[in-house]
């Protein structure tokens, strides 16, 4: 019997920035993980401006994993602290956009700031410039 990847998580911190560093899975069995880090964090740090959560090593995405993503965002929210998910690896960026939950993770917040597109494909304009966004319907590749 093959055990799933374990979650390892490598925090990261400054003043008035924390980076955690997601390794393996984000599923039943390990996402609660991530929450009680992120929280421990922002419990600490009352003053906390960013929250990354750099996604680059992240594996598979349970219905848990996205519930465990969808309260960090609804925490960072209550506590006045911008959320990036960085360097997203392509099956999270879909994972979140058949969900409809990218924007979430994306749109600019009220305060102006806009939550990290790193990861997130380029695109070219009708003039040739390549700018990042996020993608406006279905994707149509396999």
């Amino acid at each position: 019997m093959t055990l799933p990847p374990a979650l390892h998580l490598t925090t990261v911190d400054t003043d008035d920035t924390v980076r955690i560093e997601i390794t393996g899975d984000l599923d039943y069995d390990s996402a609660e993980l991530l929450l009680d880090e992120v929280t421990a964090q922002l419990s600490a740090r009352p003053g906390l401006r960013d929250l990354h959560l750099h996604c680059a090593e992240v594996g598979v995405v349970d219905s848990t994993g996205l519930s465990v993503l969808l309260m960090i965002g609804r925490r960072t929210a209550a506590a006045g602290t911008r959320l990036h998910l960085d360097d997203r690896p392509a099956q999270l960026t879909r994972l979140l956009d058949l969900t409809g939950t990218l924007d979430h993770f994306t749109a600019t917040a009220a305060t102006g700031a806009a939550a990290s597109h790193r990861g997130t494909p380029e695109r070219a304009t009708p003039q040739g410039a390549m700018q990042a966004g996020r993608p406006t319907g279905r994707d149509t590749t396999s």
